[in-house]
């Protein structure tokens, strides 16, 4: 059986011009609420998002396993706002729920992520999905990287929602 990977690259970035963002092609936003669980299907321990805008939500819930630092097997399930408050039920103790705002667009052929987070001023990051974990990714001139964090747990996701990483830039 084929399982769904994910292979990603993440690195941190300056803060972003989010209006120059906002000039790429096919650019879009959404807003991101991100709670992990004790919740588990797929063998795996999961997470669930609330994701949109002006009001207009859609529900997900989502279990990767961890196959190398940039690919894992992701399976991905849109649910009801019902589904979301009942696995609500099932917060992971000492993880907080992440928000974000992520910003995506193209460019030289990728989609790219950028995330922006309340509790950071002066850096957010950027992400792109690729099929290979030798894929050769353009770097976007709209943003400034800090440096590559895809094999830096501290910045994984699940670890902000325990302790927000804050060393000096």
């Amino acid at each position: 059986m084929n399982e769904p990977l994910e292979i990603e690259r993440k690195w941190l970035i300056e803060y972003p011009n989010t209006i120059e963002l906002s000039k790429m092609e096919d650019y879009d936003y959404t807003e991101i609420w991100q709670t992990y669980t004790d919740y588990v299907e797929h063998n795996t321990f999961g997470r669930i998002r609330k994701r949109g805008k002006k009001g207009e939500y859609t529900y997900t819930k989502t279990f990767k396993r961890r196959i190398s630092d940039l690919t894992r097997v992701e399976y991905e399930e849109e649910i009801t706002k019902a589904e979301y408050d009942k696995i609500m039920g099932y917060r992971k103790k000492g993880y907080n729920t992440i928000n974000k705002v992520r910003h995506t667009f193209m460019y030289k052929g990728f989609k790219y992520e950028v995330d922006v987070f309340p509790f950071w001023s002066d850096r957010a990051f950027l992400e792109c999905e690729v099929n290979s974990e030798d894929t050769e990714i353009p770097i976007p001139s709209c943003v400034r990287i800090i440096k590559e964090v895809s094999f830096d747990s501290r910045y994984k996701n699940s670890v902000l929602a325990q302790k927000i990483t804050t060393e000096k830039l």
